[in-house]
C-alpha cells in the first residue's frame, strides 16, 4: 500500500467505486480506495439491483439518467458486464390522487426529456400478465427502468478504475483519521498510515462510524429490506417464449411493493410499514457477506395486498428471503459533498439506491473535488442540507418514516410528523394556542397558517386547493389593507465583522456593500457566475454587518464563507463570521397601518424621512432591545424586528396589543409567500439556483460588475455580454381547483421556431411492448391522461418549466414563476403559453409587472 496519496477513498461498495473510477477519469490517478473487506461487503452485494430516473427533485432524476447511461461505458473499458437488463417499468395507482401524483410525474419527465407514458392498467397488464387490473385505475410507463448484477456493477467500476491508474487495496480497516495544520490527513489503517490531501466517506453502513472519527455525526441509519425470491414461474416461462421480453418492473403503491422477473421466477420487495432499524447506535466492524434473519410477519401486510393485485404471484413457491440493511438518510436522498468546518473532508453515504444513483453521485463529487463546483444543481443530495437538530434519535425516528413512506405519497401540503418538535421558538404554545397549523423549516417549528376559532388546526392533505385557502386569504387581505403580524425565526442571521469584514463581503457578493444604518440586498455567486445565495444585508456599525438569508442554506453558506476566509497571515483574524441560528429570532409586521403600530412601540421617530425604505436601526420595540430593518418580504410597508429569544414573547405581547387598534391579524408562513407572488419576488431553492446565472435569475438590478473583482464576476459579465439563454419569469396562470405546485412544463405555441427548447438528457430507452410482443406506442388512453407524449405536440412546444407559484389572494389569480427562453421573457401576449397541472393544460400569461404595487410605491410610503 501506498504512504501518499492525492486522495483516499474508503468503501468498496458500488458507491466507492463510482467515486475511484471518476476521480480516475478526471485525472487523478494518484487515488487510492481501502476497503475493510472485499468489494461489495456492505449493502451493494444484496440488493435487488434496480434502477430507475425518476426522482421527486428533476436534478436528482437527471443524475439518475446519467447513471444509466454509464453502464455501457464502464462495461466497454472495463471488459466486465454490468448484466443489464432494460426492461422498462410502471408505476399502479389505486385511487385518482395516486393518480393525480402520476400525471405530476409524467409532467416532470416533461422537461427533463424523459420518455414517460400515461397508460390504462390493462395495458400494463400486457406487459405483466401477472397482475388482475381491475385493482387499478391507471399506471404511468417507464422505458428507462430495469436491473442489473449488483456484484458484476461494481467491479465493472473498480476494474475501469484501475485500468485509468486507480489503486485499491482490500482487507484493511481504517481505524483512525487525524489532520496537521497543513490540511494532510493522516489515514490510519491496519497495514499503515496514508498521508492524503483529500478523504472520501464512501463507507456505506460504516459511514456513520467513520464521520465519528473526524467528529461528525452524519444523518444516517442502516435499515433492514426484505425482498423475496420465487420459484419459477410456468406463466414467467410463457411470457418470456411466446414474447421473446422479460417481464417489466412494477411498482404498486398501496401494496408498497416492487416487483419484476428475477431468472424464470419474480422478486418481489416491499417498504413495509412495520420497519425496523438495523444497528441504530453502532455498527460493528465484523459484519460482512451475512444476510439477517428474515421476519416474513412483518412485511405480511403488504404481501396480502400484493398477492390480491398480483395473483398469480400468489401461487408461487417461495425460493428464497432476502433481508439485509441499507443506509438512509432522513429524506431518502444521499450525503455528498465537503462536510462544512472540515479541510477536503467529503461525503458520499446514504446512496440507498445505489445503482440508480451511483454514477451520478460519483460524476458530481468528482466534479467536486477535481474542479471546484460538483457541475449540477445537487442540493437534494448535499450533505449540508441538514443541520444540528439532525441527531442520532432525530434520524432514527425520521428514517423509519421515511422508508415507511418510501412508495407513499407526499402532498405538497403535507408535513411529516416524526421527531417534531425539534427546535421551538418562545412562541410555540403561544401559536398553538392562537390555533397555528405548524410546519417543519429546517428542524423549527413554524407557523404555517391559522385556523379559524372552534376548527381543527389540521391540514387536509390534497393536490387541489385544501381547507387552508379561505383561511390564507383572509390573512393576506387583512394584512394588505391593515396590518399583519409573522414569526420570522426561520431566516437564517450571520454577524460578519472585523476589520476586513467590508472588504470580504464584496468580495463574495454582486452588489455593493451599504453605509452604515443602510441595507442591500445582494445575490452571492460561485467562480462559474451561477447563483448560490441571496441574501439582506445591513451595516450595523464601522466594522459589523448583519446578514439575512435562507435557513436551510445555513451549513450551505457557512462552508462557502469558512472556504474564502483570510486563512493565513496579519489578515487571519481581520473577518470573524458568527452564525446565529436559533439565539436571534424575529418577528415582522407588514401592511399600511404597520408604521402606526411600530410607532407606538418605540421611543423613536420612524416616520417615512427619519426611518427611510432599507434603513437598519437598532432601536428598543415595547422595552425590548432589538434590531429593526424597514423591509419585508411581503413587498407592503412593513418591518423586520430581531430580538434574543428572552424578549420575544415580551414584544410579540406589546405588538398585539397595540395592535388591536388597527385591526391586527397574525398570518403564516403560506401568507407571506402568497404575497411574495404578487411582487414577482423570487425564493431561494426555487428561483434562485446554482444552475441559473444572475440574468437568467432577472437579478439584474443587484448585479454591479463595476464595483470589483468579486467571485464570479467574469462569468456574470460574458453571461451579461452574450445575454442569458433563459430567463425567470412570472405567469398568470388560468387555473381551476389546483395551482402549480413547482416542476411543471411551460409549453408555448411556437411551432418550428428554435426558442432553445428542451433537450433530452438521456438517449437511449425501452420500447414498450403488449402480451403479444408488439411494439405500443402513444395511446396515453388512461383517463384524465394528457393528449400527447413527450415535448411536442404540433405548434407546441415544452420550453421551460415551473420553479414555484400558488394563489395570489389579493390580487386574487393563480400564479407561477418559472424559466423559460430569453427571447420569449417578455412577450405578454394571450395564448403564447400553457402550464400543465395536473395532466391538464391551463392557459398562462406571463407578466412582466407584478400585479400588486408595481411601482413599489406602497413598500417606500
Amino acid at each position: 500500500m501506498k504512504s501518499h496519496a492525492k486522495a483516499v477513498v474508503i468503501g468498496g461498495g458500488v458507491v466507492g467505486c463510482s467515486v475511484l473510477y471518476h476521480l480516475a477519469k478526471a485525472g487523478w490517478t494518484d487515488i487510492l480506495l481501502i476497503e475493510r473487506s472485499e468489494l461489495t461487503s456492505g449493502s451493494s452485494w444484496h440488493a435487488a439491483g434496480g434502477f430507475h430516473t425518476l426522482n421527486g427533485d428533476p436534478n436528482v432524476a437527471k443524475l439518475q439518467a446519467y447513471t444509466v447511461q454509464l453502464y455501457k461505458e464502464i462495461e466497454e473499458i472495463s471488459g466486465q458486464s454490468c448484466s443489464l437488463h432494460l426492461t422498462g417499468g410502471v408505476m399502479m395507482a389505486d385511487t385518482p390522487e395516486r393518480m393525480d401524483f402520476l400525471r405530476l410525474a409524467h409532467a416532470k419527465g416533461r422537461y427533463l426529456g424523459m420518455d414517460t407514458e400515461l397508460i390504462t392498467p390493462s395495458e400494463a397488464k400486457a406487459m405483466f400478465p401477472l397482475m388482475d387490473e381491475t385493482n387499478f385505475v391507471g399506471a404511468m410507463w417507464d422505458p428507462v427502468e430495469g436491473h442489473l448484477d449488483p456484484s458484476g456493477t461494481t467491479h465493472a467500476y473498480a476494474k475501469a478504475a484501475r485500468k485509468l491508474g486507480a489503486e485499491i487495496v482490500l482487507r484493511n480497516r481504517v481505524v483512525e483519521m487525524t489532520q496537521e495544520v497543513d490540511g494532510t490527513w493522516n489515514v490510519v489503517t491496519e497495514q499503515g498510515t496514508v498521508k492524503a490531501e483529500h478523504v472520501v466517506n464512501c463507507g456505506g453502513l460504516w459511514a456513520r462510524e467513520i464521520g465519528r472519527m473526524v467528529g461528525v455525526e452524519l444523518p444516517v441509519l442502516a435499515m433492514e429490506h426484505m425482498y423475496l425470491l420465487t420459484e419459477p414461474m410456468p406463466e414467467v416461462e410463457e411470457f418470456n417464449k411466446s414474447t421473446g421480453r422479460e417481464m417489466i418492473g412494477v411498482l404498486d403503491f398501496k401494496g408498497e411493493i416492487y416487483t419484476r422477473q428475477e431468472r424464470n421466477g419474480i422478486l418481489l420487495g416491499t417498504y413495509e410499514k412495520a420497519c425496523k432499524p438495523w444497528s441504530p447506535v453502532n455498527t460493528r466492524w465484523d459484519f460482512g457477506h451475512e444476510l439477517l434473519q428474515p421476519d416474513i410477519d412483518r412485511i405480511a401486510p403488504s404481501l396480502e395486498i400484493g398477492f390480491k393485485h398480483f395473483p398469480g404471484i400468489e401461487k408461487a413457491g417461495i425460493k428464497q428471503i432476502i433481508n439485509g440493511p441499507f443506509t438512509f438518510a432522513l429524506d431518502g436522498n444521499p450525503l455528498v459533498g465537503p462536510v462544512q468546518g472540515l479541510t477536503n473532508f467529503w461525503c458520499a453515504c446514504a446512496v440507498m439506491a445505489g445503482f440508480s444513483q451511483g454514477g451520478g453521485v460519483g460524476l458530481a463529487l468528482s466534479n467536486w473535488m477535481v474542479h471546484g463546483d460538483p457541475g449540477f444543481d445537487v442540493w437534494g443530495m448535499d450533505v449540508a442540507r441538514f443541520g444540528e437538530w439532525a441527531t442520532l434519535r432525530y434520524t432514527n425516528a425520521k428514517v423509519r418514516e421515511n422508508y415507511s413512506r418510501r412508495f407513499s405519497i407526499r402532498f405538497p401540503n403535507e408535513e411529516l410528523p416524526a421527531a417534531r418538535p425539534a427546535q421551538t421558538t418562545p412562541l410555540y404554545d403561544t401559536m398553538l394556542a392562537n390555533n397555528a397549523v405548524m410546519g417543519d423549516s429546517w428542524g423549527l417549528e413554524t407557523p404555517l397558517w391559522f385556523a379559524p376559532k372552534g376548527s381543527e388546526p389540521k391540514d387536509i392533505v390534497s393536490f387541489h386547493r385544501s381547507n387552508d385557502f379561505g383561511p390564507i386569504g383572509e390573512e393576506v387581505r387583512a394584512t394588505r389593507e391593515r396590518v399583519g403580524v409573522t414569526e420570522i425565526a426561520n431566516f437564517a442571521k450571520y454577524e460578519v465583522s472585523g476589520p476586513g469584514a467590508e472588504d470580504f463581503l464584496n468580495r463574495l457578493m454582486t452588489n455593493r456593500m451599504p453605509k452604515t444604518g443602510r441595507i442591500v440586498l445582494t445575490p452571492m455567486l460561485n467562480e462559474f457566475g451561477r447563483l448560490i445565495g441571496d441574501f439582506t444585508i445591513a451595516k450595523a456599525g464601522e466594522e459589523r454587518f448583519m446578514i439575512w438569508g435562507s435557513s436551510a442554506a445555513q451549513k450551505y453558506h457557512m462552508r462557502w464563507f469558512e472556504k474564502h476566509l483570510p486563512k493565513d497571515g496579519p489578515r487571519a483574524a481581520e473577518v470573524r463570521i458568527h452564525r446565529f441560528d436559533q439565539t436571534l429570532v424575529g418577528l415582522s409586521i407588514a401592511g399600511p397601518k404597520s408604521r402606526d403600530l411600530l410607532q407606538k412601540l418605540v421611543d423613536v421617530d420612524i416616520s417615512t424621512k427619519a426611518f427611510r425604505f432599507m434603513d437598519f436601526r437598532e432601536m428598543a420595540v415595547g422595552g425590548a432591545p432589538c434590531m429593526v430593518n424597514r423591509i419585508t418580504y411581503t413587498g407592503d410597508l412593513g418591518y423586520e424586528i430581531w430580538m434574543a429569544p428572552a424578549y420575544q414573547r415580551l414584544v410579540y405581547k406589546a405588538i398585539k396589543e397595540a395592535g388591536e387598534e388597527f385591526g391586527l391579524i397574525d398570518f403564516g408562513m403560506r401568507a407571506l409567500l402568497s404575497m411574495r407572488l404578487e411582487k414577482n419576488f423570487p425564493t431561494w431553492f426555487r428561483e434562485l439556483r446554482p444552475i441559473y446565472g444572475p440574468f437568467e435569475g432577472s437579478m439584474d438590478r443587484f448585479i454591479k460588475l463595476e464595483k470589483n473583482d468579486f467571485i464570479g464576476r467574469e462569468a456574470a459579465a460574458r453571461e451579461q455580454a452574450a445575454g442569458p439563454k433563459l430567463r425567470r419569469v412570472s405567469f398568470i396562470v388560468d387555473a381551476a381547483d389546483a395551482d402549480v405546485m413547482g416542476d411543471e412544463p411551460i409549453w408555448a405555441k411556437i411551432g418550428g421556431k428554435d426558442y432553445g427548447t428542451v433537450e433530452k438528457p438521456h438517449g437511449y430507452g425501452a420500447p414498450r411492448f403488449d402480451a403479444g410482443g408488439k411494439e405500443v406506442r402513444g395511446s396515453n388512453a388512461a383517463e384524465g391522461a394528457s393528449a400527447v407524449r413527450g415535448i411536442v405536440d404540433g405548434d407546441w412546444r415544452v420550453v421551460g418549466w415551473v420553479t414555484s407559484g400558488g394563489y395570489a389572494h389579493y390580487v386574487e389569480k393563480s400564479m407561477a414563476q418559472g424559466y423559460v427562453p430569453a427571447a420569449l421573457a417578455e412577450n405578454e401576449s394571450a395564448g403564447l403559453f400553457e402550464i400543465e397541472i395536473l395532466g391538464h393544460r391551463r392557459p398562462a400569461r406571463i407578466n412582466v409587472e407584478p400585479p400588486f404595487d408595481p411601482s413599489g410605491e406602497k413598500m417606500r410610503t
